[in-house]
């Protein structure tokens, strides 16, 4: 399956394994589930981005997702609903008034509250990680030329908006190599204001070229649609995308009723296409060497699809294996099945050529300098 000379992969496979992985991580609060599938994002990442600034903006999003944790957990403890049996610590508790009788300021926590909150900031890590990883394996303005005609526009403003993390990233790196050169070794909170500034000049300045080369490139022009056809354009778009999310809350809360989900589904997606195709048709484009579409792309995209497949099943016919057991606290278990499905995500990391590494400048010790040609002084 593995192509033979390095390749980017299609940046909508990329997308479509991330989302897929990421509708089976918000099924189940699982800690070995979703440690697992955090492992696979991390696996495949490694494994297939490339030496673009965006590829190395994935640590940014373990971070954030950290950060989100903490703040779950701090929020717990200071605001949440105190649940549970098992005593941890006992803090002084705050009367409210009637109206926040939901809320509790302060009061004992305990094990089992506070586990829950944890595995609600970490499914929530997990799945900003599964976007951090499609962020970092996609070529963001490559996954712009494959966007319809129609979304020309909207995909303009979502690649600049995707875009400004990993160049921040590689704002923070050059800065820092910079000072480092000139023997500026600070670090922590000493190096802030002297970092602060070089980036943001340097990301305002990346940002402006961008907006120039896509302008250049003819985005953002107005293009003459009939009143009707634009009518009936935005009223398929806009239902078949009110029908997907109803769908999808459908295919996700089993208590729905089953004609909401599956159907509604699939009846979205297919007045979205029409909608986005007739659209399309107005606005001529053309693209210099398309990003194939091949085996490898239907690989990626099938492991996704089947991460979430068999995850979505599994909440609707036995839930609680998902689930980590609270009352009574006990150990969560390890459904094979929801194992297998996510261990299928880690597939793009062996059956997905590799990318092409841009050309190293370091010159190898031992090496033998280039002859300079005779004559020239």
């Amino acid at each position: 399956m593995s192509a033979t000379l390095p390749r980017a992969v299609h940046p909508a496979a990329w997308w479509g394994w991330a989302i897929g992985l990421a509708v089976a991580v918000s099924t189940t609060n699982n800690p070995l589930l979703l440690a697992l599938a955090l492992a696979v994002v991390a696996l495949v990442v490694a494994a297939r981005r490339g030496s673009s600034p965006w590829a190395r903006a994935f640590r940014l999003y373990l971070w954030l997702g950290l950060a989100i944790v903490v703040v779950r957990v701090v929020l717990h403890v200071l605001v949440g609903l105190k649940v549970g049996h098992i005593e941890v610590v006992a803090l002084p508790e705050a009367t409210l008034p009637s109206w926040a009788a939901g809320i509790q300021l302060g009061g004992t926590v305990y094990l089992e509250g506070l586990l829950y909150a944890t595995l609600q900031g970490v499914r929530l890590a997990v799945i900003i990680a599964c976007v951090g990883a499609a962020n970092a394996l996609a070529n963001p303005k490559r996954m712009l030329r494959a966007l319809p005609g129609a979304l020309h526009e909207i995909g303009s403003a979502v690649v600049v908006s995707v875009s400004v993390a990993p160049q921040l990233a590689e704002s923070v790196q050059r800065v820092r190599r910079a000072r480092q050169l000139r023997g500026d070794t600070a670090r922590g909170l000493r190096s802030v204001p002297a970092v602060a500034l070089p980036v943001l000049e340097d990301t305002l300045e990346r940002s402006l070229l961008l907006a120039a080369a896509m302008d250049s490139r003819g985005y953002g022009r107005a293009v003459a649609v009939p009143a009707g056809e634009r009518a009936l354009v935005g009223s398929l778009t806009l239902g078949g995308l009110l029908a997907s999310a109803v769908g999808v809350y459908g295919v996700l809360d089993t208590s729905t009723p089953a004609l909401m989900g599956t159907p509604t589904l699939l009846l979205g997606l297919v007045a979205s296409a029409l909608g986005l195709w007739l659209g399309g048709r107005h606005v001529p484009r053309t693209t210099y060497r398309p990003d194939p579409w091949r085996a490898p792309e239907w690989v990626t995209v099938a492991c996704g699809v089947v991460a979430a497949a068999v995850l979505v099943v599994t909440s609707r016919t036995t839930p609680m294996v998902l689930e980590m057991p609270l009352s009574p606290l006990g150990v969560p278990g390890l459904p094979l099945p929801s194992v297998a499905a996510i261990l299928v995500g880690a597939l793009p990391a062996f059956l997905t050529p590799e990318p092409p590494r841009a050309p190293s400048r370091d010159v190898r010790r031992g090496a033998a300098p280039v002859p300079q040609e005779a004559g020239r002084g």
